[in-house]
């Protein structure tokens, strides 16, 4: 009986843990994005040390081996994107080690929401664009501004799945 209970008061410690950890991670993968148009590969490490930590203790390992799997055909399928020009490499790996950290579970459901949160920060972008609504530049900052006007903030809509995705773990654990 105390096992049992113990086992689930340890489920929703890690469910907070990764919750906590996974927001800042992703707001911060956000706002760089959406400023820079970069996605540093320490975000990426950070999300695949906060995943390796959750599959770990999660105690699993099948559930593990079918996160692992369906991760790595999301990464060759947006690999694939990447290599027609359709998606950053930026994006790629973080799509991958978010997948990891999701779950294979709750892939499809991120994978959804990603979507209609690109469609509409794609819209919102066009829409800039379009009404010329920019902020005023120093010169050394309109080359930058150029390019992004070229390009969609993808890790945005990412994290914007991706915090919704672990949100609605954390609400119904299990």
């Amino acid at each position: 009986m105390q096992t049992g209970r113990l086992r689930r008061h340890w489920g929703l410690d890690l469910q907070a843990f990764v919750l906590f950890f996974g927001v800042c991670l992703f707001t911060a993968v956000a706002y760089r994005d959406i400023r820079t148009r970069r996605i540093p590969n320490e975000f990426i490490v950070a999300i695949l040390a906060l995943a390796a930590l959750r599959l770990a203790l999660a105690g699993d390992p099948i559930a593990g081996l079918y996160t692992l799997a369906a991760s790595s055909v999301l990464f060759v399928a947006t690999f694939l994107l990447f290599w027609r020009g359709l998606l950053g490499g930026g994006d790629v790996k973080l799509i991958g080690a978010t997948g990891l950290l999701v779950g294979y579970h709750n892939l499809f459901e991120f994978l959804f929401v990603m979507s209609v949160s690109g469609a509409l920060i794609a819209v919102a972008v066009l829409a800039r664009n379009r009404f010329g609504l920019r902020r005023a530049t120093t010169p050394a900052l309109e080359d930058q501004e150029k390019h992004a006007l070229l390009t969609v903030p993808y890790g945005a809509a990412i994290a914007v799945a991706a915090i919704a995705s672990l949100l609605l773990q954390y609400l119904r654990p299990g």
